[in-house]
């Protein structure tokens, strides 16, 4: 069951990123809650390994409202937000979801500004943007992302290599 979803999820990106120019992908996450860190994680096992000359990878952490002027200036077409968010789904399953539906899911945040306000603020630069939602099992404090997550993590790592290569 957590291949088929893994599936889905590549199915949503790949369309997702279809007639993508200038991406920007934000991995958004606390270093000392665990599973809260996959989103910097994604980004950081991508460094390196994606087209640098279309694609801008920001380990933004717990503040992405400090990269809004570094994203502006680099006129993307495209912003995909990796984030864990508790969303009563199974550890490790993950959502493409659009800003406007972070209403329908009331996750867990460990950020200064909430995401919402964040994408509000980027969409006046008109520009396609996507939030990559990642259930964690544990969000407490400490170092290190538990196996369900990790999985994932390398599942939406190979995929986003394979999109933006």
């Amino acid at each position: 069951m957590l291949v088929r979803k893994e599936c889905s999820i590549e199915g949503e990106l790949r369309e997702w990123f279809r007639g993508a120019g200038r991406v920007v992908v934000v991995g958004v996450g606390n270093p000392i809650r665990m599973d809260d860190f996959v989103g910097v994680k994604i980004v950081r096992d991508l460094c390196g390994k994606v087209d640098a000359d279309r694609v801008m990878l920001i380990e933004a952490e717990t503040i992405p409202e400090d990269h809004m002027q570094e994203i502006i200036d680099y006129k993307p077409t495209h912003i995909l937000i990796i984030d864990a968010a508790k969303m009563g789904l199974k550890a490790g399953e993950a959502r493409l979801i659009s800003p406007e539906q972070l209403a329908n899911y009331p996750a867990f945040s460990t950020h200064m500004l909430p995401l919402r306000i964040f994408c509000e603020y980027l969409k006046t630069i008109n520009v396609e943007m996507g939030l990559l939602l990642i259930e964690p099992e544990k969000t407490d404090f400490g170092e290190g992302i538990t196996s369900k997550v990790e999985i994932a993590s390398c599942t939406i790592h190979q995929v986003l290599l394979k999109l933006l290569s």
